[in-house]
């Protein structure tokens, strides 16, 4: 993902009430234990494949080695080669500045005549592994703990590779067997540079459009409601984010000699910083729309329990947990440049900038919301500074209908697989590249599941995936293709 989503709910929580629309009964349950097997029997060969991907630094952040990226687009290529794809390529489109984006994977198996085209997305790349320091293990060697596999992309999202993989190895093994296999076209897409904010994926999906055109779209790259109950995220919040500079002076002075009509670049910072929440903790900024209430809550404890949130450190904000999640703007500051500590000296700091990150609910115009904080922090310059504004990237929130033939496949697929109901959620993190798709795909249906639940910790120190769980995934997966094929 782009971004650590906000998890869902609690594993301690009981699933909130389904969404209708469900019927089980449509899949054979002969052919459901048929496909459990055959993923069972596979599955210790999927785990190491999957060990070997995590084993890949293939971080696309431009401060690492890029050959990395490059030999994590070969493994990917390898493994749906072996997984029965005639037409695997890896392919590059440039990036708006004119440099060569990283690569990424598409492999194709043509649909029979009269049936539908499924397209399963997934990413290779991963985020920088931070303070080794925090990891209990090394982030590139893959541990397994319990039913747990911890690493650095083990979840996010190598785990939805391997889904993808899984998938189409027990079809495969299924069509042997009974001659009944795989019934859909499936083109895999597997991106390089999804943690670097996807910029090439616009002029790719318009170069590659033809390969990649599909009557649904499977993104493999969400979370889970908890362990043991599946969900399929239906909505997403969008992105702004961009460097706001403080500027007061044309060069550091004494602290001692002009200390006193003059403040620091610092405080000033920290002055405009303080004007975007009110004093309940909402964003400040006039002008950013919310979304409806979600239907569903977040319960406050597990909340508490799952972010890690120090004892009597008040939550900000008003209304339900679930919707300050899901459904309204939240505003962070992600990153300060000032003077650090140990280099300080005894003078007053002429500037200072932090980066902004604005998340935008449904219906929320990312352009709007963006002139919208930039107006708020040039009226509010403090003691007239000057206030400089740097836009960086922008993305689309996403919302999805809860009733359309492809959803209602999917969540019969997800219920045989679990056995139990799976959940509609909205998450607060962002996938911007579902808006391309979207543009460039206007009549495709776009089902967006995944790997992840509450405690796999994508993006931060320890992240892992349940293995039970990721055999659910690949199960659930294998019973979609199949009951797409009949659906849509």
């Amino acid at each position: 993902m782009t971004d650590l989503p906000a998890a869902p709910v609690p594993s301690s929580e009981p699933a909130p009430e389904a969404a209708s629309g469900v019927d089980p009964a449509q899949v054979d349950p002969a052919q459901v234990e048929t496909l459990r097997e055959h993923v069972e029997a596979q599955f210790a060969a999927l785990q190491a494949d999957l060990e070997s991907l995590v084993r890949i630094p293939g971080v696309s952040a431009a401060a690492f080695d890029q050959a990395h990226v490059a030999a994590s687009a070969e493994a990917v290529a390898g493994l749906l080669r072996d997984a029965g794809l005639p037409d695997v390529r890896i392919l590059r489109s440039d990036r708006p500045d004119g440099t060569p984006g990283a690569p990424a994977v598409v492999a194709r198996r043509v649909a029979p005549a009269g049936a539908p085209t499924v397209l399963l997305y997934a990413h290779h790349d991963v985020q920088p592994p931070g303070d080794a320091a925090a990891w209990e293990t090394d982030p590139f060697e893959p541990v397994q703990v319990g039913e747990r596999l911890f690493g650095r992309g083990a979840a996010d999202d190598k785990a939805g590779i391997m889904a993808h993989v899984g998938a189409l190895r027990a079809l495969a093994a299924l069509g042997a067997e009974s001659g009944d296999g795989l019934e859909v076209g499936v083109t895999v897409f597997v991106e390089g540079e999804e943690e670097a904010g996807s910029p090439s994926f616009g002029r790719f999906l318009t170069e590659h459009r033809e390969l990649l055109g599909a009557d649904v779209i499977v993104v493999a790259d969400s979370t889970n409601w908890k362990v043991g109950v599946p969900a399929l995220t239906t909505s997403l919040r969008g992105l702004v984010d961009g460097v706001v500079e403080v500027e007061a002076l044309g060069h550091a002075v004494h602290s001692g000699m002009f200390g006193g009509p003059l403040l620091d670049a610092n405080t000033l910072l920290a002055r405009l910083v303080a004007t975007l929440h009110d004093d309940a903790g909402d964003v400040a900024v006039e002008g950013l729309v919310a979304a409806p209430e979600p239907a569903v809550d977040y319960d406050e404890a597990a909340f508490r329990a799952d972010s890690s949130v120090l004892d009597g450190v008040e939550l900000a904000g008003t209304g339900s947990i679930a919707g300050r999640l899901w459904a309204r703007a939240a505003l962070s500051v992600i990153g300060i440049d000032a003077t650090s500590v140990a280099h300080a000296s005894n003078t007053i700091a002429p500037r200072a900038a932090a980066k902004l990150s604005l998340r935008l609910p449904p219906g929320q115009d990312p352009q709007a919301a963006e002139d919208a904080l930039r107006a708020h922090l040039e009226a509010r310059a403090p003691f007239g500074a000057r206030v400089t504004w740097r836009p960086g990237e922008q993305g689309k929130a996403f919302h999805a209908s809860g009733d359309t033939a492809a959803m209602r496949a999917a969540r019969a697929a997800f219920s045989a697989a679990w056995g139990t109901e799976p959940v509609d959620v909205g998450v607060g993190g962002s996938i911007p590249f579902i808006a391309d798709l979207l543009e460039q795909f206007p009549d495709a249906a776009i089902l967006v599941t995944g790997v992840e639940d509450p405690d796999s910790r994508a993006h931060g120190a320890n992240e892992s995936v349940h293995l039970g769980e990721l055999r659910k995934v690949v199960l659930a997966e294998a019973l979609l293709l199949r009951q797409v094929a009949a659906a849509v």
